[in-house]
């Protein structure tokens, strides 16, 4: 988003963004416009304009050569989420076997996986990032394997829109690099999934209103553990009853209209062909 300091926020979305969405935005004393571009066109355009506007500021935590600093804030920020897990969990005497984080660019992915590769650096548990399938920049990069950058193009028109990012933030993939073990490039109907098991629990299990690149991961693994045709992943990952698995839902219902199709109506039904 390009900010003018002292006036409204401008902020640029992506086609494919939802009338909920932009409405929500606009809340915030933003004045919104949505283009007929992908996220990172959208980045791009808005990184331009704050840079040929007086007193102009980009805000993003994707990051770039020659922009680095500010990303570096936000994903010190969301550092604090790992934290503050990490501090609840060892109060009730535990510590996760595995973390499945969701990623677009990789800023909160890299915060995470960071925080906790640096906090058991003897031990860590398992680290994987798991992206929509659509827009899974990070995951083409790890297959590529030889550490550098791979960006992928196009619409990546996917239900889980704060994910459909195609190119990896710098900063981020420098440590999901050396440090993620496992990335997964996931399907709509797992997040779909996730949504609708976070919405109705069995009992004793809290209820989670999550929206859809909330419950990515959460969905993720669900399949991996109910659907034969996982049971090699399962494995791999020393997926099991005994497993303590942490995850982030970075999103409630922020698109109501959405989230009912999803959760109410079915939408994006589960075990697809994907």
């Amino acid at each position: 988003a390009a900010n003018k300091l002292g006036q409204k926020c401008v902020v640029r979305m992506p086609k494919g963004t939802t009338q909920t969405r932009l409405q929500n935005i606009a809340r915030e004393n933003a004045t919104v416009t949505i283009e007929d571009l992908n996220y990172d066109d959208c980045v791009r355009m808005a990184a331009k304009e704050a840079a040929e506007t007086e007193r102009g500021i980009m805000v993003q935590d994707t990051a770039w050569e020659g922009y680095e600093e500010i990303p570096t804030w936000i994903m010190q920020g969301y550092g604090t989420l790992a934290m503050e897990a990490d501090q609840q969990l060892a109060d009730d005497g535990c510590r996760p076997t595995h973390i499945f984080i969701q990623a677009g660019v990789g800023s909160l992915a890299g915060a995470v996986i960071g925080y906790f590769a640096n906090r058991f650096k003897e031990n860590p548990p398992v680290m994987v990032v798991v992206e929509a399938g659509a827009a899974d920049c990070l995951y083409q990069s790890a297959v590529q394997g030889d550490g550098s950058r791979v960006n992928v193009t196009g619409d990546m028109l996917t239900l889980m829109a704060g994910l459909a990012c195609g190119e990896p933030c710098s900063i981020g993939w420098n440590v999901l690099r050396d440090y993620a073990d496992n990335f997964i490039s996931c399907p709509d109907y797992m997040a779909a999934q996730g949504m609708r098991i976070l919405a109705s629990p069995v009992k004793g299990d809290p209820q989670i209103i999550s929206g859809e690149s909330g419950a990515a991961a959460f969905g993720c693994v669900t399949e991996i553990m109910r659907d034969p045709k996982y049971r090699d992943i399962r494995e791999k990952l020393g997926l099991n009853e005994n497993s303590r698995v942490l995850f982030f839902s970075t999103e409630g219902d922020t698109d109501k209209e959405n989230y009912r199709s999803i959760v109410w109506d079915g939408a994006y039904p589960g075990h697809g062909d994907e």
